[in-house]
């Protein structure tokens, strides 16, 4: 499998774990806020081969715990599975991102032990998320499976939503609290504007509002927190 990326170390991807970060490449979204838009796009080359990482991992046993594999959207590709399963034979941890489109593939990632943690995103309530991962129509059946599995499941988890002055307003966050009701943990990421974001002119929220799109959401799931704000 071709690799288009490679974060040697971080503290950050992985909660509570010292990882590297695998980035995959292609989406089936085009979120104008996207961080990683060469890798949605296709501009990223190829970096690094799964051999070659393995080799990496055998260097870095002991100093790592885990491994976290982002994209785009890594369920993307069919043969993920046999990435996850030889990271695991090399004895780490592994944590899934993803944006929730393709169920059968998460599911039997975690029937096989594949996947310690995931980490789903939910891009906005029901009616706005076309326009929020800049399509113009979405079949949401397939992101409210991947919910429900993850929320039925043993696999530990998390739901995120990065949030955007644009696109989310605190009605939202009543909606998306309804959606996932009962969830493990949810998080709030404040958008940051970076050279790799497609779009232009998109600004944070403020803390303050923040805070009330938490507290909005915490009625429904009680551990939802704040990633991204002082």
């Amino acid at each position: 499998m071709k690799l288009h990326g490679l974060q040697k170390m971080t503290l950050l991807d992985y909660p509570g774990k010292v990882a590297c970060t695998v980035f995959l490449g292609g989406c089936d979204f085009r979120c104008p806020f996207c961080h990683n838009y060469e890798l949605v796009d296709g501009s990223a080359p190829a970096v690094l081969d799964d051999e070659e990482l393995f080799r990496f991992l055998k260097t870095r046993r002991g100093l790592l715990d885990g491994v976290a594999v982002t994209g785009g959207e890594p369920c993307l590709r069919p043969d993920l599975p046999q990435l996850l399963s030889g990271i695991k034979e090399l004895g780490y941890c592994v944590k899934l991102d993803t944006n929730g489109t393709h169920p059968a593939l998460l599911e039997a990632i975690l029937k096989e032990g594949l996947a310690d943690y995931v980490a789903m995103d939910i891009k906005n309530s029901p009616e706005k998320y076309a326009r929020t991962v800049g399509l113009r129509e979405l079949d949401l059946r397939p992101v409210r499976q991947s919910v429900e599995l993850l929320m039925t499941g043993k696999t530990d988890y998390e739901f995120r939503t990065t949030v955007v002055k644009e696109f989310h307003e605190e009605a939202d966050f009543t909606e998306i609290g309804a959606w996932i009701r009962g969830a493990k943990r949810y998080f709030l990421q404040c958008f940051t504007d970076r050279d790799s974001v497609p779009f232009g002119d998109l600004h944070a929220p403020t803390a303050e509002e923040l805070r009330r799109y938490a507290q909005v959401v915490s009625a429904f799931v009680p551990e939802t927190s704040i990633r991204g704000v002082d």
